[in-house]
């Protein structure tokens, strides 16, 4: 087991990495239950494979349960309200502790749920995809969605730690696996040029799971956002860098209905787009930009974004990105492999170009 923290003074945790992690036989993480109640939130997915492993490693604690339904069109406050229904009538007080076992969709929910309940308890992340332990797990974002934009709702709340076991990686269909390899890329793309480099010499191993280049993929990015994070904790400045691809990517997410594109395949296409735009403002040698589309085409991730938008409706929707301030689109672009920048310097004569470029109608 490989163990890292995310340093963020009285608010920091550790990360924990390995392979059968999760049952009774692995105490690391339920140390961090502290009170004498938890409540373990899931979906109706992943409890059938893993909810009683985690059962086991509780305990004698006293324990709720909620079962949400699975995907990302379900990551909603009416949703989210039943993890509230259900602490409420089973009295659970201030010292409990919530449990988020799944992926992205159910730790963003499990841990807004967290912020919010009496003003804020403890919740641990037991992440089960990809995309979960290298991204949405760590760094406290937490939140639902609205339907006129995504994560517009939520809060910054810290886990008390995060177990990534990579055995519940064996389970997961390889279209959510690749999802999670996006977000892997985008770590190398931003702030560490020789993992971008690495990946290119690993990625066939990497989509085939193999345990070392796994653990070690799953490991270099923990690191690079816990210090990215440890640096800018509630998204003030260097901290947005973590967004490359998001602007365009939530824009696709929105438009195409939440779940029809994964969150990582999104990203993966607006990755491409971002790196375009950088080509197209003269900040980036097009060698990188096509380097990174053939790292993101040997993961099987799209690179092209849905031929039912159009321009306009791309501009509307990244204008109501939480990134905009004063009206001004404000985007995560590279100036060289690893050097990630947040500039509302690109015009909408040049974003259209880009997007006119890459398919997308007038």
């Amino acid at each position: 087991m490989k163990e890292l923290q995310v340093s963020l003074g009285e608010r920091s945790y550790p990360i924990f990495i390995g392979r059968d992690l999760l049952g009774a036989g692995a105490p690391a993480w339920q140390s961090f239950v502290r009170g004498h109640q938890a409540c373990i939130v899931s979906n109706d997915r992943v409890a059938p494979l893993y909810l009683d492993r985690v059962r086991a490693g509780l305990g004698d604690k006293q324990l709720a349960e909620v079962i949400l339904p699975d995907g990302e069109s379900h990551k909603t406050l009416e949703v989210a309200s039943r993890v509230f229904d259900t602490l409420l009538e089973k009295n659970h007080n201030r010292s409990t502790t919530l449990i988020a076992l799944g992926g992205g969709v159910v730790g963003d929910m499990c841990g807004f749920a967290a912020a919010c309940y009496q003003r804020g308890v403890a919740f641990v992340q037991l992440p089960t995809t990809l995309l979960a332990m290298v991204d949405s797990s760590v760094g406290g974002k937490t939140g639902v969605n609205h339907p006129l934009g995504k994560n517009m709702i939520g809060a910054f709340h810290q886990p008390a730690c995060v177990l990534a076991d990579l055995s519940l990686l064996d389970t997961l269909p390889r279209r959510e696996y690749a999802a999670g390899v996006a977000e892997v890329i985008k770590y190398g793309l931003i702030c560490d040029a020789p993992f971008f480099e690495w990946l290119e010499n690993n990625v066939d191993a990497l989509m085939a799971r193999d345990g070392d280049v796994l653990a070690e993929a799953v490991y270099r990015s923990c690191v690079n956002k816990a210090k990215v994070v440890a640096e800018d904790e509630r998204e003030g400045g260097r901290r947005a860098i973590l967004n490359l691809g998001h602007t365009f990517g939530h824009a696709i997410e929105t438009a195409e209905g939440y779940g029809s594109w994964l969150h990582g395949e999104a990203v993966a296409a607006g990755m491409s787009l971002a790196l375009a735009l950088s080509v197209e403002l003269g900040w980036l040698d097009e060698s990188i930009w096509k380097r990174a589309d053939v790292l993101m085409q040997r993961a099987g991730l799209p690179l092209v974004p849905p031929p039912s938008m159009n321009v306009d409706q791309f501009l509307q929707l990244m204008g109501r990105d939480k990134k905009v301030i004063d009206g001004r689109l404000r985007l995560v672009l590279l100036e060289g492999l690893g050097q990630a920048v947040v500039s509302d310097r690109a015009s909408v004569e040049q974003i259209s170009k880009v997007l006119i470029s890459a398919g997308i109608t007038a």
